[in-house]
């Protein structure tokens, strides 16, 4: 089949990856693509960035499937655009997309569906959020309502922190209008994880579980990120936690909502705080994780391309994808400035050395110039390395990492340590 994806981050260079090694593809586009992409794919301009123009591009190359990496098309409804023009895409409706749209939307849906998530409160003005703050203690948490590409949520320590937050998200200093309206919510304790299934609306196939690193300095200190680095490692849940997340999870959030008349097809993803209670839910997210993709990619086995289309039709065979039962590291290198304004047209070295080493080096803020390949983003590199166990993976990461440089590179070291303890 010829597949089209649309995006041009490290997820979609992981997804791009994987889908040039499947059998069912014969032509693979992406748009608008990065340098490392144009390695796997055929990479083609994008407009401006409208369902209607995504859908010009699945004509122009006569997609059988498409598949979208960022949130902000599925939000603005390019499923509905793409099936009422008869065109297969695997991804949710724009009803359906406001799981991740709107944290408000999200966090009464879950209250319809009685499905575990932080006590919370909303606010649309600054009176509204001092009321709210009231109801919490501190460590408090605020979340800007809209797309914040990853950085719209603050953990506010003091009731100065969380008062100055507030006021910060809502008069768009800090995400702009994604923070007009905001959710105040207690501060779960425990584990973080991140589960993610690819659904038909009715199956599901799960994910390996992995982790993600939203802050940007070891030790999770410093300002949140759109993801430092992510593992991928069966460890992380055992086979009683899988299934908590299943049944009171996953699945009464897919069957809610094709109660609700807006059944979910695509990738579901729960963003988790593993509690003493329980898993509970601290954000859905309507796509591929990223940098989760990374690990993933690196991981799965079987024809991902089968199993979208599959899904796309509402026909998912559960075991048509397998994980291949190793752990995978991914260490995102960002540039200088990142999560405030980076700096770009920095000269990169050294990814040829770091591959050749046994990791594959994602792209994800890259362009290539007369001068050869330089920065063009926050997050730069997804350096990603497989073993057959955790400290073995970390291992290979970080070796490659070493032999990649660009002036001003910063980068966690941290990856993955959180999951040691379980070896």
């Amino acid at each position: 089949m010829r597949v089209l994806v649309i995006g041009s981050g490290g997820r979609e260079h992981a997804l791009c990856w994987r889908l040039a090694r499947c059998p069912s593809v014969k032509a693979l586009f992406a748009s608008p693509g990065n340098p490392g992409i144009a390695s796997v794919a055929t990479c083609v301009p994008a407009g401006d960035g409208t369902p209607e123009d995504w859908l010009r591009v699945a004509d122009a190359v006569n997609a059988d499937l498409t598949l979208v990496g960022p949130e902000a098309p599925l939000v603005a409804g390019v499923a509905d655009c793409f099936r009422a023009a008869g065109r297969v895409l695997v991804g949710p409706s724009r009803q359906a997309a406001q799981l991740e749209g709107s944290k408000i939307f999200a966090k009464q849906f879950m209250k319809r569906a009685g499905i575990p998530t932080a006590e919370f409160r909303v606010a649309t003005d600054e009176a509204e959020a001092r009321e709210a703050l009231k109801h919490f203690g501190v460590p408090v948490v605020l979340k800007a309502d809209g797309l914040a590409a990853g950085k719209g949520v603050v953990v506010a320590r003091t009731r100065e922190q969380a008062e100055e937050a507030a006021l910060d998200l809502l008069s768009g200093r800090l995400v702009g209008p994604a923070g007009s309206r905001l959710v105040i919510e207690e501060c779960l304790q425990g584990e973080e994880a991140s589960f993610i299934v690819l659904t038909d609306g009715r199956r599901v196939f799960s994910f390996e579980c992995t982790q993600d690193h939203k802050p940007v300095g070891d030790g999770d200190t410093g300002p949140n990120t759109g993801g430092m680095g992510a593992y991928c490692d069966g460890r992380i849940l055992d086979a009683v936690e899988r299934r908590q997340v299943l049944e009171r999870i996953i699945l009464p959030a897919i069957e809610t909502m094709a109660a609700e008349g807006a059944p979910f097809t695509g990738f579901l993803y729960a963003g988790l705080m593993m509690t003493d209670e329980g898993p509970k839910v601290l954000e859905f997210n309507v796509r591929m994780g990223d940098p989760e993709a990374q690990p993933l990619m690196h991981t799965l086995e079987g024809d991902l391309a089968e199993a979208l289309a599959a899904a796309a039709r509402g026909a998912l065979d559960e075991s048509a994808l397998r994980w291949n039962g190793q752990c995978s590291v991914c260490v995102v290198l960002a540039s200088e400035g990142y999560p405030g304004p980076p700096r770009t047209g920095v000269p990169i070295a050294g990814i040829e050395q770091a591959e050749s080493l046994g990791a594959v080096v994602f792209h994800a803020g890259t362009r290539r110039t007369d001068q050869g390949l330089v920065t063009a983003g926050g997050r730069v590199l997804g350096v990603t390395a497989s073993a057959s166990d955790l400290p073995g993976a970390i291992e290979r990461a970080y070796a490659a990492v070493r032999a990649i440089h660009f002036e001003g590179m910063h980068y966690r070291r941290d990856i993955a340590h959180k999951g040691l303890k379980r070896w």
